[in-house]
């Protein structure tokens, strides 16, 4: 039995519509997945017949410049070679070198390693020892990726792109230990996808899953307490005073929600409510979002120089030089909102059935301190984030019919689980990673009470819409039940 908290199934696969603008959907929460067909998960149950299909457009993302040019990331290797060396040869031989060199080590290394349960970071350190891919990669993951963009590329556009989309992964690029997360990008096959019909999709499929094979789904359903007898968890208490009992409970909420608000102190070993207390979120993952109705796709002035823009799926702007990155961290350190940066799409150029017959929907997303006023501020700063937007692509001026605005507090009301607007429920600093995620002691989704399991983005290999914790924590629990 899963119990869920909203009206709705799907968390942050949401697709919603505004009803002063109906048929116009909206994914305000998650839009680029990255290989969702070709997950373990996906196959498994089935999922394409349940109605999840997946897009991936060729031109995948482009970095578009105030000056009309445009760096792009193709679905085909080659093209994105040509677009890089367009703007630095050195830069075009390095992205075909590291490329090269991390084909097999996300083959067989990080890519195993993200479908089950972590190593113990010794343990690993020694395996990894023993082969040359191997030492390669913790050679790599020894630097940030500042370092490691500084290090292997030159010009300012293309490391700001690099940067740019590795920070969409909500990774610290200060933080040492994931220089190894641009090469493993440049070598992946996967490029952004989108769900036909909506994010929502997605998870109805899954539902679908569930429900077909015996399970049942509540929603309006919040948990109050998890039950503990005798050392075991014994169920789950709701809101309602219902009592739920069962041999075991999967939580896919975060450490404070889990431990904190659901269970007694009396229940939970010495140092559990400390370890959870401690657990960080992201500085930068909170999100500000404009979403737009339209009488036409934007048409960016970009497109005179690179027509092949009118069909490119994610579009970053205002992103012009790396050294950017500096003042975005500094502006989030002091509550400030950053000069703009965003990133987004216009779904419907690859759905249509995401808006009515000739219409489009849109969105860009920033990313904003979470400790402002924005009950106050969202309306106005929409307004400031569409006019920036329109400096790009004018014809939004008189093509846009409608639009609305959503904040990281938004998303946090919505989603409780994604404390503080953080996308990815969770830091990777603090030692919050692989072994050690969400905290020492409950890194292989076992909770610190038998019976207790996790299965959240708080555990490895971490947030955005991949599945994998949820499909790791299922084998740990099969394994444990001897199923």
């Amino acid at each position: 039995m899963c119990l869920e908290r909203a009206a709705r199934i799907g968390g942050g696969l949401a697709t919603v519509e505004d009803p002063r603008w109906p048929g116009f959907r909206h994914n305000i929460h998650s839009v680029f997945h990255r290989a969702i067909d070709q997950m373990p998960w996906y196959r498994e149950l089935d999922l394409a017949r349940r109605g999840a299909r997946y897009v991936e457009p060729e031109l995948n993302v482009a970095l578009v410049l105030k000056s009309g040019d445009a760096l792009c990331w193709w679905t085909e290797f080659e093209k994105t070679a040509e677009s890089f060396a367009a703007f630095s040869a050195r830069d075009a031989a390095s992205l075909r070198r590291w490329r090269d060199a991390f084909v097999p080590i996300l083959e067989q290394i990080l890519g195993p390693e993200a479908r089950k349960p972590p190593e113990e970071p010794r343990a690993r350190n020694s395996r990894l020892e023993k082969t040359a891919e191997g030492r390669l990669l913790l050679e790599t993951s020894a630097l940030s990726p500042l370092e490691f963009v500084e290090r292997e590329f030159e010009h300012p556009v293309v490391r700001a792109g690099l940067l740019f989309f590795n920070g969409l992964r909500e990774v610290d690029l200060r933080l040492r230990g994931f220089g190894h997360h641009i090469p493993a990008l440049l070598a992946s096959p996967a490029k952004a996808q989108l769900c036909v019909g909506g994010a929502a999709r997605l998870a109805d499929a899954l539902a679908d899953a569930v429900r077909e094979t015996g399970g049942e789904i509540r929603t309006s359903c919040a948990p109050k307490r998890i039950l503990v007898e005798r050392g075991r968890v014994a169920g789950v208490e709701t809101q309602e005073g219902e009592v739920l009992r069962g041999r075991i409970v999967v939580s896919g909420l975060n450490p404070q929600q889990t431990f904190l608000d659901l269970m007694s102190p009396s229940d939970l070993p010495d140092g559990v409510r400390r370890k959870a207390e401690a657990f960080e979120y992201n500085l930068l993952a909170p999100l500000f979002s404009v979403n737009l109705v339209l009488r036409h796709r934007p048409r960016y002035r970009a497109e005179e120089k690179h027509p092949e823009l009118a069909r490119a799926f994610m579009v970053i702007l205002g992103l012009e030089h790396f050294e950017q990155f500096h003042e975005i961290v500094r502006c989030h350190e002091e509550n400030r909102i950053p000069p703009p940066v965003m990133w987004g799409a216009c779904p419907t150029l690859f759905d249509a059935s995401q808006a009515p017959a000739g219409g489009h929907a849109a969105f860009m997303w920033e990313k904003v301190p979470y400790r402002r006023p924005w009950d106050t501020e969202r309306e106005r700063h929409g307004e400031e984030l569409l006019r920036e937007w329109t400096r790009y692509a004018p014809n939004l001026a008189d093509d846009t019919v409608g639009w609305f605005a959503r904040s990281p507090l938004d998303t946090e009301r919505e989603l409780p689980n994604m404390r503080e607007g953080d996308l990815l429920v969770g830091s990777f600093a603090n030692g919050q990673v692989g072994y050690d995620r969400p905290f020492r002691g409950a890194g292989q989704y076992r909770g610190p009470v038998d019976g207790l399991y996790l299965c959240g983005s708080c555990c490895h290999p971490g947030g955005n819409v991949t599945g994998l914790p949820g499909y790791n924590s299922a084998q740990v629990v099969r394994a444990d039940l001897g199923l």
